[in-house]
């Protein structure tokens, strides 16, 4: 998963935000389009998104609504629109804050680093007797720590997550495992048979780790 979207059609400005978020040691994806912005969203993710507004085809609040059906990743629009409606119209769709463009590099990364740490410091995840530290990619059942492998992690993440909806394959396997990635989606199968086996009372019955059969995958009944 990368740390950070950039999602602007403004070539220059999109480089210089770019090459500033590398020297503070971000992984960086670059989409000058909507389309192209979900598509690398859909196949690596991100723990942050920064979206312009003023788009070809599909805007930016069409982009953030769609984030939003599946996941909470933190979203900043950034955009040269200042009316009072277009900064409504951003909340609405699900954006986290807006900041008017021309906008001060240090305040943005300021703000880019506060949402990072306010997460790190609240990324206790907890449902029912499994606990998930974000920090460290730690799990722990009824106290006692599990061992789990990095994927393995990332898939019980995303499904704790997205509690109560169901995940289809295709989408966890992009997310964990990257659309470019040599593996096949069998490896899917096979990591949340170790994950069952890990934090399931009874793997064979579980009622963690539910399979919605032709589709994929849910946390919970």
């Amino acid at each position: 998963m990368i740390d950070i979207l950039i999602v602007e059609d403004n070539k220059e400005l999109c480089g210089l935000l770019c090459d500033f978020l590398r020297m503070e040691n971000y992984t960086v994806s670059i989409a000058e389009t909507g389309e192209k912005a979900l598509s690398l969203y859909e196949k690596y993710g991100a723990r942050l998104v920064l979206l312009d507004i003023n788009l070809p085809e599909l805007d930016g609040f069409a982009v953030c609504g769609k984030i939003r059906q599946n996941d909470n990743t933190p979203i900043i629009m950034l955009t040269a629109r200042t009316d009072k409606e277009d900064k409504l119209n951003g909340i609405l769709a699900g954006a986290d804050d807006y900041i008017e463009k021309p906008y001060d590099i240090d305040i943005l990364i300021a703000k880019i680093k506060g949402i990072f740490k306010r997460r790190l410091a609240l990324d206790v995840i907890s449902e029912g007797d499994i606990s998930l530290n974000i920090a460290n990619e730690t799990v722990t059942k009824r106290g006692v720590p599990v061992d789990v492998a990095s994927k393995e992690f990332e898939i019980l993440r995303l499904l704790i997550e997205n509690k109560g909806q169901t995940l289809n394959k295709e989408f966890l396997f992009n997310r964990v495992w990257g659309a470019d990635s040599e593996s096949e989606l069998q490896t899917l199968t096979v990591h949340i048979k170790w994950l069952r086996q890990k934090i399931e009372d009874d793997p064979k019955n579980p009622s963690k780790i539910i399979t919605v059969w032709g589709r994929g995958y849910r946390w919970g009944n």
